[in-house]
């Protein structure tokens, strides 16, 4: 009896110490498994990755892959997005607009409806000023329009989101400043823009602190402009493909994934619209500020 005892005994601790070797190793095996690609959440992280970052090769459905060196001027991923929403919006008001209809229908009325609520809702009322804001309209219809298309194309599996880059909304961004600068001194004359930072009612001591970070707010509004836009889009697209990814790794379990992430993307549609929006507004807010500082 004893000696059986002493046989189990051994026996038990000899499957011990071979389940702890296996433990030690399991580290080293899912770091082999990631390297020759065997790990699942490792391709899925490359896989977000490929689809959220600038490239110069456009990966389209079912494994066609478009080098883009190739293309004139070293064009980008998101470069060509960038073109290619250009062309659309210019389609749409060069071949499909019917300017002459004297009762819009169809997408030529979904055109002027936009316009005419950019104008008069976003323009007009957020520059404080009338005609001003009527001039700005073009360029707000333009941040609008192009924003939007670039959001709706990150919803469509053949597109990247060009908007989830910061490069990109720093451009956007960077043509508010400049109307903000160069507009607001061409507007008003250099002694007037400075004049738009001074606060009124101001003891001449705080003005000296009060003026330069008034300023400094310009650069800060452009900053925000950039991260706000990038940041949602980016978010929100990072959310789909992580849910989607779900599934790669849990299999048949992580079947609720695709609905959740089926839901969140025709969310991401509402987001689109509310996305171009809200920078057109800021935008027409900022430029207001400063052209228009005593409205």
């Amino acid at each position: 009896m004893s000696s059986d005892s002493t046989v189990v005994s051994k026996d038990l601790e000899q499957e011990v110490k071979e389940v702890g070797s296996a433990i030690e190793h399991i580290p080293e095996e899912i770091a082999q498994g990631a390297a020759h690609g065997d790990d699942p959440m490792a391709d899925v992280v490359e896989w977000v990755g490929s689809h959220l970052a600038d490239s110069y090769s456009w990966h389209l459905p079912g494994g066609l892959n478009i080098p883009l060196d190739s293309l004139p001027m070293g064009f980008s991923l998101h470069a060509l997005m960038l073109v290619i929403a250009s062309l659309i919006i210019s389609f749409l008001f060069v071949v499909v607009y019917r300017k002459n209809d004297r009762v819009p229908t169809g997408i030529t009325n979904l055109l002027e409806t936009l316009v005419v609520f950019v104008r008069d809702e976003i323009a007009i009322p957020n520059v404080n000023h009338v005609e001003d804001g009527k001039k700005l309209t073009p360029l707000l219809c333009t941040f609008f329009f192009l924003i939007l298309t670039l959001n709706l194309m990150g919803l469509i599996p053949l597109f990247v989101t060009a908007t989830a880059n910061p490069g990109v909304t720093l451009g956007l961004a960077t043509i508010t400043f400049a109307v903000i600068v160069f507009g607001g001194i061409i507007k008003s004359g250099p002694v007037g823009f400075i004049k738009a930072f001074i606060p009124h009612g101001v003891p001449l001591p705080i003005l000296f602190i009060l003026t330069p970070l008034e300023m400094l707010g310009v650069v800060i509004k452009t900053a925000a402009l950039t991260i706000r836009l990038f940041a949602n889009l980016l978010a929100g697209h990072i959310v789909v493909y992580v849910f989607v990814g779900l599934i790669v790794v849990f299999g048949v379990f992580g079947t609720p994934a695709f609905f959740l992430a089926l839901g969140i993307n025709l969310l991401e549609v509402l987001v689109a619209f509310i996305q171009a929006y809200v920078f057109t507004l800021l935008s027409a807010m900022f430029i207001g500020q400063v052209w228009h500082p005593d409205h």
